[in-house]
């Protein structure tokens, strides 16, 4: 996802799974495949090689996944403490944001 129009649409009326490490706010849409946004804070994330790793295992996850998953708007957003955490780590926490979320959709 690229414009704010994009972003917008999916903070309205989103369903969040959060951690202490990472926010995924998530929403159908209309399209037939789903589609990942990122609002890594320089607040929460100061340096910029730490929210390009944050980016970097996100694509690559939900490359490996892209079509099992349904078509949703994904938007990840990243919380301080997420710096500690290690690449694996990261992935898990992301497969678990995940899975709450599509079992949300699913019920």
């Amino acid at each position: 996802m690229l414009t704010p129009l994009d972003f917008n649409h999916v903070f309205q009326e989103s369903t969040r799974a959060g951690s202490p490490f990472l926010t995924l706010v998530a929403r159908k849409n209309n399209s037939n495949h789903m589609r990942l946004g990122f609002a890594i804070a320089k607040k929460q994330v100061k340096r910029a090689h730490e929210r390009n790793r944050i980016k970097r295992l996100a694509k690559e996850y939900f490359r490996h996944r892209q079509h099992q998953l349904p078509n949703i708007d994904f938007i990840l957003m990243a919380k301080q403490p997420v710096i500690g955490l290690d690449n694996q780590q990261i992935v898990e926490t992301l497969n678990k944001l995940c899975q709450r979320i599509i079992a949300q959709y699913e019920v």
